[in-house]
């Protein structure tokens, strides 16, 4: 009897904190750790690629914008990522000598959260946001014993395709444009061991059918400017075959959330992930990363775990 009690109580709060609780996921989904080790330069040069990750993410903790935990009945959120990714990368020098390539990235995106508190739902499984980029890569800065450096930039945009419902707080699609690139690059610190790094700016446009819990009655919303990053270092322990090493990501949103053009302070999202992780060389032409993260010193998001498996074939 007391147990049930309790989980009254924590109900009745958590309805009473609707509108705290509905400061987040302004944010579109981007690249939180999907990418990591030698992130500098495609494993095989030029040519055309094909990359399938397969991300799964759980959260049982929800965080207001003071980073406190908001009481909820046993709040569970499971998110199942599908991304399927085609790359052409030429092998000719068009730009201050880097070679002109395209990026493109189909995501299909399950979402379950409970309870299923109003204001609070999910909108189930569906496409999510194609992502489109052209980018310039240059070729790796070679030093005595091999590649000592070796980067790339993108002009990565995100469309919004995916399914999206405004009486949902969780859709796999955002319902607005964004703006999201970035600078990727790896340094040889020796032949065995990396440094890698992916350094993103977000833009993101006016969604002209807000959640109409969130906001009530206003034509639209902008999501705020955000940085997020994501790093990892690495060894290789098996020549040519196995790295293994750490990785982390980082997001920071630096700008007020509009409502109707009117800054919305309180709603500005962060999150810290880190964890271990490696990469196996089949050949190559075929490797495949694993990287699992545990997630810290979230504000306005919910703070879980999340394990990432991505494979990488060169035709």
């Amino acid at each position: 009897m007391k147990k049930q009690l309790t989980k009254i109580c924590c109900a009745m709060v958590a309805l009473s904190l609707l509108p705290t609780i509905t400061l987040a996921y302004d944010l579109p989904a981007v690249n939180l750790g999907l990418t990591s080790f030698v992130d500098g330069a495609p494993p095989a040069g030029p040519g055309v690629y094909f990359q399938q990750y397969l991300m799964y993410y759980t959260a049982d903790t929800l965080t207001d914008g003071n980073g406190d935990e908001i009481p909820l009945p046993d709040p569970k959120l499971d998110n199942w990522v599908s991304l399927s990714q085609f790359i052409y990368q030429s092998d000719k020098a068009v730009l201050f000598d880097g070679k002109f390539g395209v990026n493109c990235i189909v995501p299909y995106v399950g979402l379950d959260f409970t309870p299923k508190l109003v204001g609070l739902q999910d909108n189930g499984s569906g496409f999510g946001d194609i992502v489109l980029g052209p980018f310039l890569q240059w070729d790796p800065v070679m030093g005595a014993n091999g590649p000592r450096f070796m980067h790339r930039i993108e002009l990565q945009m995100i469309f919004p395709t995916g399914k999206y419902d405004d009486d949902r707080a969780l859709n796999p699609g955002s319902n607005f444009f964004s703006f999201n690139p970035y600078w990727a690059a790896t340094f040889f610190v020796t032949p065995q061991w990396t440094a890698s790094w992916r350094l993103h700016y977000l833009w993101n446009g006016k969604n002209d059918q807000p959640n109409i819990n969130t906001f009530p009655g206003a034509d639209d919303m902008q999501a705020g400017q955000a940085i997020h990053a994501n790093v990892s270092t690495d060894f290789e322990v098996i020549p040519k075959t196995l790295r293994l090493g750490v990785n982390a990501y980082y997001l920071d949103q630096i700008t007020d959330t509009e409502e109707d053009g009117h800054d919305q302070p309180g709603r500005q999202e962060k999150v810290l992930g880190f964890g271990p992780g490696g990469v196996y060389h089949f050949s190559q032409d075929n490797h495949i990363f694993v990287n699992l993260y545990f997630e810290a010193a979230a504000e306005n998001r919910t703070e879980g775990e999340r394990i990432n498996v991505r494979y990488v074939h060169h035709f």
